[in-house]
């Protein structure tokens, strides 16, 4: 493969998409972004060429991937809430399964042979032990996690049967936003703690629901491992430069920071940073959380030579809230249309 091609980016103008497309167009890389904009933005690719399309439509893939321009794909597209996975699985199957093997048929149809796969640490379901490495049972708890494995394993077939070389990255919480400021996580509605705390911050409204306030954790919350979205991004680029250098053939990988916050030290980080404490309301559970996900990165250490800068979670918070209060209202262009949503988003 030649560092001077392309990399086409699936879902490339969604949050953690855009922010990779960020990193690899300062690495020098030439980006296709492939979007349905479902979800995504088109002010967040930057100079990058948008090619606005079902990532499986099999006419813009052949149009993309036939003339030999691009070496390797970076696949962020995806369905990724885990409680919709829980009410609507068929919808999850077929957006992350059946769609993804039509992407992977395509490339292996002609001749592109590199993917980096955007994964999650659903996979892994309730955790035995904390830390987690990647060597845990994989018991996914949702059709999310579930969905993302069957993926996972299929690519251990594809590399198998046809050669197929991957770096799966099992995310764990992926938040914060650019230093710049240029980009950041805009969602309708908004889902993920750290924005929607920050959007209660930053213009009031309802209650920002904690799911759950019995958990066998310290607080009686969720735990979870947040990692820089900057952080995330750096990773996928030195998994593409680890496939195309020939030093990795198939690996999976956790990105995250090593350390677990709770849901209330993320609304206590939040009021820190803002000056403001964001109203919450205590809410059941949902389906298929586990209590504490808090992920292992000695493998990312070592074989992609990865470790996170901007591990605090009070700088990613601030990272954050340095773009809400300079686009309250988001990016500029707006939503159209339904369509799968991208990981991490």
């Amino acid at each position: 493969m030649s560092a001077n091609k392309a990399v086409l980016v699936t879902g490339g103008a969604g949050y953690i998409g855009s922010h990779i497309v960020r990193q690899l167009r300062e690495a020098g890389r030439s980006v296709i972004v492939l979007d349905d904009l479902s979800e995504g933005h088109a002010a967040a690719v930057g100079d990058a060429r948008l090619v606005r399309a079902d990532f499986a439509d099999r006419t813009s893939l052949d149009s993309i991937l036939g003339g030999g321009e691009v070496s390797a794909v970076v696949h962020m597209a995806a369905s990724c809430l885990v409680g919709e996975s829980v009410s609507h699985p068929a919808r999850y199957y077929e957006n992350n399964v059946v769609r993804t093997l039509r992407l992977l048929d395509a490339m292996r149809e002609h001749g592109v042979r590199a993917i980096v796969f955007s994964s999650t640490a659903a996979v892994y379901g309730e955790p035995e032990a904390v830390p987690i490495p990647e060597e845990h049972p994989t018991r996914p708890t949702n059709p999310y996690g579930e969905t993302k494995l069957a993926v996972e394993r299929a690519l251990a077939w594809y590399h198998q049967a046809y050669g197929m070389r991957y770096v799966s990255l099992r995310y764990f919480n992926a938040a914060g936003a650019h230093p710049s400021g240029e980009l950041g996580e805009d969602h309708e509605p908004e889902t993920h703690l750290v924005p929607r705390l920050l959007r209660a911050a930053l213009h009031g409204g309802p209650p920002t629901p904690i799911y759950g306030t019995d958990y066998a954790t310290p607080d009686g919350t969720c735990v979870r491992d947040y990692v820089h979205v900057v952080d995330l991004a750096r990773a996928h680029v030195s998994a593409l430069e680890g496939l195309e250098g020939g030093r990795i053939e198939a690996e999976v990988v956790n990105l995250g920071n090593g350390r677990g916050f709770s849901v209330r030290e993320v609304v206590e980080a939040v009021a820190r940073v803002t000056g403001r404490t964001p109203p919450t309301v205590p809410a059941p559970r949902r389906a298929g959380d586990p209590a504490i996900l808090v992920a292992s990165s000695e493998r990312a250490r070592a074989r992609l030579g990865w470790e996170p800068r901007l591990a605090e979670l009070e700088t990613i918070v601030a990272t954050a809230w340095a773009w809400h209060a300079s686009h309250p209202h988001g990016f500029d262009d707006r939503r159209e249309g339904p369509g799968p949503s991208h990981p991490g988003d």
